[in-house]
């Protein structure tokens, strides 16, 4: 039986697999494995490993934010999950390599992570060989929900919304002047507040406001990020809810932009299952 283990920086999902069906299930807190002491990653994984009544297991997979192989924190994080599973041997890996290996399988190809924030690299069918700098919600993060959440309060601040979406969005949250400035540039998690406004926004697709302003945000993702690997010739695979929520479009700006979509996943977990059945 083998464990497989995807953790965000909010969720992580726990996959018992056998005979490449899956045979339970759990899900615990999130576990960014850079920002998280060793001793909160145990915890977690520790609570996990009862949930699932420590099962005895043949391998596991560790996929996880923050997780940079050879660095101190990935090494206790693989040390937590084996000592939690009966010194199970452990393999522990990025979120990256996780979205790449569901998107592409074994195949070559580019994948993007598509959620609050977004990335994409270049895969060989085994390991990532090439990335793009996300920069992060201010200097980057094309494409991702904290982006559009950016483009359309910019916009609001400065009266650029038209009416009567506007004043909708006025009424619907609290969002005078002050208090945008002191969420964004005073408090923490500010991509979570700007990522916050994404669903909103998305519920009014058909506004020519709307659809001009997501058609922006992924273009601005495939001219600024993805299309920077150099590889034209291979498709392209996306993870991540905010890419599920906008399928539609996200395959249209492809198209326009020359590029050709294999896979768009809300979450890795499926494809990491026949990845590592296979």
């Amino acid at each position: 039986m083998k464990l497989i283990i995807d953790s965000g920086a909010t969720k992580t999902d726990w996959r018992l697999v056998e005979g490449g069906r899956i045979v339970r299930r759990y899900t615990s807190a999130g576990m960014n494995v850079s920002v998280l002491t060793p001793e909160a990653v145990a915890d977690i994984v520790r609570e996990a490993a009862d949930g699932l009544e420590r099962p005895a297991i043949s391998e596991a997979y560790l996929y996880a934010a923050g997780l940079i192989e050879g660095s101190e924190a990935a090494v206790q994080a693989v040390k937590a999950v084996s000592e939690a599973f009966g010194g199970a041997p452990v393999k522990g890996a990025s979120d990256m390599l996780a979205a790449a290996r569901a998107a592409c399988g074994r195949s070559e190809g580019i994948c993007a992570i598509l959620g609050t924030g977004s990335n994409s690299c270049l895969y060989d069918g085994s390991r990532i060989v090439h990335t793009a700098r996300s920069g992060g919600f201010i200097l980057g993060d094309e494409g991702g929900g904290a982006c559009l959440g950016k483009l359309f309060i910019a916009d609001y601040i400065k009266g650029l919304v038209p009416e009567p979406l506007a004043s909708e969005f006025g009424s619907a949250f609290d969002v005078d002047y002050m208090t945008i400035v002191r969420r964004v540039y005073k408090e923490a998690a500010p991509s979570a507040y700007l990522g916050s406004f994404a669903p909103w926004i998305l519920g009014h697709r058909g506004d020519p406001y709307v659809d001009a302003l997501v058609d922006r945000n992924f273009t601005d993702f495939f001219e600024r990020s993805l299309l920077r690997h150099g590889r034209r010739d291979l498709p392209a695979g996306f993870v991540g809810g905010f890419a599920a929520a906008c399928e539609p479009q996200l395959r249209a700006v492809a198209q326009r932009c020359g590029v050709r979509v294999s896979r768009i996943l809300a979450s890795p977990m499926d494809g990491l299952v026949e990845y590592h059945s296979l």
